[in-house]
């Protein structure tokens, strides 16, 4: 029975948050609206161009990673040489 309740409590929470968003989503179309159509375009830009600048994650394949650990070795192997 408490689970119910805690339930139904969580419940009316979540919708009082959705109404606020809901005001809060239609306060900014009515400023988009207002500001006409060059500010829907200047948004659309905006979102383009933070997709677009996001950059991509780059792994290293097992190939290029043991090419490294081969000429980093070896250039330590060249150096203790020149040390003595």
């Amino acid at each position: 029975m408490q689970i119910i309740v805690a339930l139904r409590r969580h419940e009316k929470k979540l919708e009082k948050q959705l109404q606020k968003l809901e005001a809060e989503l239609s306060g900014v179309r009515a400023a988009t609206k207002a500001l006409g159509y060059s500010a829907g375009k200047e948004i659309r830009a905006a979102k383009k161009s933070a997709r677009t600048s996001m950059k991509r994650v780059r792994k290293m394949t097992r190939k290029g990673r043991l090419a490294i650990s081969r000429a980093a070795k070896k250039r330590w192997a060249e150096w203790k040489a020149r040390r003595g």
